[in-house]
């Protein structure tokens, strides 16, 4: 069946099966909602603690923190405000690239839902594991109480979930390449530092690890352009 065009025979490109070619930005964006709605959100708390005079950034960064202290006080807004907030407004850009290479492939892959469920699983297990580990150290003298107030935002946690999944998204032999490189990233620090980010990012990663199910019988292949469905 003939695409129906104007008058002069003109299809809108959008029109056209795969995509809008013709704005390949507005496309990419599209096919992973989730990734640019998150980043967006992260950009404007950022920009909110740039302007903000000195004393309030450092209230918000608390009041938003998925710390001991916010999280026995209010753990749902703990839990969510937490993801949504970077402690120097001036990483924003290099999460933006992060989320861009990781978040975005993985949510176009799997799926916004599979993706979401990831890096939200990754998120909450991974700050309760570690600040149960923290409340345990304060209870045995390893660490300070003010522990349990420092600041803990995860939006990092979401990213290592996704670096996990994505490690199914490439075929042999570069997929245990890959593998080996992203352990190594995180598990070292854990090993050498033993922070209880250290630890939350082992756990985040093993959390995308271990949602391979999510990924069966999704096309092993290089990520299409942005106009692909």
């Amino acid at each position: 069946m003939p695409f129906r065009g104007d008058r002069h025979g003109y299809v809108p490109p959008e029109t056209l099966p795969g995509g809008e070619p013709s704005r390949p930005i507005r496309s990419w964006v599209r096919s992973s909602p989730g990734t640019h709605l998150w980043l967006a959100v992260i950009a404007i708390t950022s920009l909110v603690i740039a302007l903000s005079p000195q004393g309030l950034d450092t209230y918000l960064l608390h009041r938003n923190s998925s710390n001991l202290h916010q999280l026995s006080h209010h753990p749902l807004r703990a839990l969510l405000g937490s993801a949504f907030w970077i402690e120097d407004p001036a990483d924003l850009l290099l999460y933006a690239v992060l989320f861009e290479l990781i978040h975005a492939p993985v949510e176009r892959w799997i799926g916004t839902a599979k993706w979401l469920f990831v890096v939200a699983t990754a998120h909450v297990a991974a700050t309760l594991i570690s600040q149960q580990v923290v409340l345990v150290a304060i209870r045995l003298h390893d660490v300070p109480r003010s522990m349990a107030h420092v600041v803990d935002i995860g939006v990092s946690y979401g990213l290592a979930a996704s670096a996990g999944v994505l490690t199914y998204r490439l075929a042999r032999p570069w997929r245990w390449l890959y593998l080996a490189g992203v352990v190594a990233f995180f598990v070292v620090p854990l090993l050498a530092d033993r922070t209880y980010t250290d630890l939350g990012h082992a756990i985040s990663l093993a959390v995308g690890l271990a949602c391979y199910p999510l990924t069966r019988e999704k096309p092993v292949a290089p990520e299409q352009g942005p106009g692909a469905h």
